[in-house]
């Protein structure tokens, strides 16, 4: 090592933020013109430890700034501020099929960013940096609590904004995935939403009954919600992933208990046996298990399951119906549902319905299933089991990296201002951008 290159510094501003949050990555007293390697490490709650590095050049002052420069090669390219994050992935010699998912939203995200002498791919465990900093990345801004719910046999969990509200509400709803799934909800608390994330699939009710939750579940969430001193009972949304994304639809339209002041669907579909259990639902599309196809890696693709779009109207849900607002996301490559046929055949539904003016639609070209929270590192494919399910099975989910990135970063912007609009009336609520 150049002993002059000992002396490099290396910042990161802010240190402490939230999840959704740019930081500025700062290279300083360098030396001119030399090649240095800038590298970001996380080792999830599972054990399992994730990478991303760029290759950048110093400049005449000895100075990189990450937000600024470009990076040469690496896991990213070009100037790219956020690719340290957006860009990680699994650290060579991982099992295959990883996504990063945080658990354990109340503690932080810890990323070790560390700069090398070099433009370095591999063996970064026998290199000694020549500095590095830990960075803090949360889901829960300052303030934000969090409230185990349990009453009416719920398994959920409340998520309050700092202030004595009252707030506009939100129930979160994941996919199949199972377990409960907070971190959306602990960041859109972040932003001033009383967000309640619920786990229907494995609900304590399913644990203890071996039966799946009906419809009178997602109300009994609902009236807790609405219930609740620090939520405003008038202004509540659903926002649904995936599965969650039926069963968002089908309470929006059907249930004459939950009246809702928008909804956000993200990778889902409209096609359901209109008048099935929970249950029913889930299994629909397993009738058409042959459709399934794989992929050069044998991974399962499952979105011709519920192609074509049925002309039926009782295997699908009326989106005709519907009184409030409704944002749909859709990958382009989403390998896992058929997301952008269905919102083709929601608009059109909605037209002739003549509330098509409640619809907007976000469609991202080479974003594939998971359209996760900004900078959340890309899963093309991954492990998963859902109920019923005997085995894990390997998932084609579609999207490519950069493509991919940029919609999740596009999306979570615009349903901030969805929801603000619909919630607070266009108006700003207080956000907790600084940690």
């Amino acid at each position: 090592m150049d002993r002059k290159q000992c002396c490099v510094k290396l910042s990161v501003q802010p240190s402490r933020g939230l999840m959704d949050e740019k930081f500025i990555v700062l290279v300083q007293n360098a030396l001119p013109g030399s090649q240095l390697t800038i590298r970001a490490l996380h080792q999830c709650e599972d054990g399992h430890s994730w990478e991303a590095f760029g290759h950048y050049t110093a400049d005449t002052t000895g100075t990189i700034n990450v937000s600024e420069d470009p990076s040469i090669r690496g896991t990213y390219s070009g100037v790219e501020q956020m690719g340290l994050l957006w860009s990680l992935r699994p650290i060579p010699g991982s099992k295959p099929g990883l996504r990063m998912r945080k658990k354990n939203i109340q503690t932080p995200m810890e990323v070790t960013i560390s700069v090398y002498q070099g433009h370095q791919t591999e063996g970064f465990a026998d290199l000694v940096p020549l500095s590095g900093v830990v960075v803090e990345r949360w889901y829960m801004a300052p303030g934000v609590r969090r409230i185990p719910v349990t009453e009416g046999g719920l398994t959920a969990a409340l998520f309050l904004p700092l202030g004595p509200g009252p707030f506009p509400g939100l129930l979160d709803r994941y996919g199949l995935g199972g377990q409960l799934v907070e971190y959306r909800a602990a960041l859109l608390a972040s932003h001033g939403f009383a967000s309640m994330a619920i786990d229907y699939v494995n609900s304590k009710f399913t644990i203890e009954t071996g039966k799946m939750v009906d419809n009178q579940y997602f109300e009994t969430a609902y009236r807790v919600l609405q219930q609740h001193p620090q939520v405003c009972k008038s202004r509540i949304a659903m926002i649904g992933f995936s599965f969650g994304t039926s069963i968002t639809l089908k309470m929006a339209i059907y249930s004459e208990i939950i009246k809702l002041s928008a909804v956000v669907c993200i990778s889902g579909t409209h096609v359901q046996p209109v008048d099935g259990s929970v249950e029913e639902i889930l299994r629909f599309p397993y009738k058409n298990a042959g459709k399934t196809r794989f992929s050069e890696k044998d991974e399962k693709i499952w979105r011709d399951q519920l192609l074509p779009i049925p002309t039926d109207p009782s295997l699908k849900a009326d989106v005709g119906r519907l009184q409030c607002p409704l944002l749909l996301l859709v990958g382009e490559d989403d390998q896992s549902c058929p997301a952008q046929e269905s919102a083709l055949d929601i608009k059109e539904m909605m037209a002739q319905a003549g509330n098509s003016h409640l619809l907007t639609v976000l469609s991202y070209p080479n974003a594939g299933h998971l359209i996760e929270p900004p900078y959340t590192p890309h899963t093309r494919s991954s492990n998963f089991r859902t109920t019923g399910m005997p085995e894990k099975v390997m998932c084609l989910w579609g999207g490519q990296t950069v493509e991919h990135s940029r919609a999740q970063e596009d999306a979570w912007k615009k349903i901030l201002v969805f929801l603000r609009e619909n919630l607070y009336g266009g108006r700003n609520p207080t956000s907790f951008s600084h940690l």
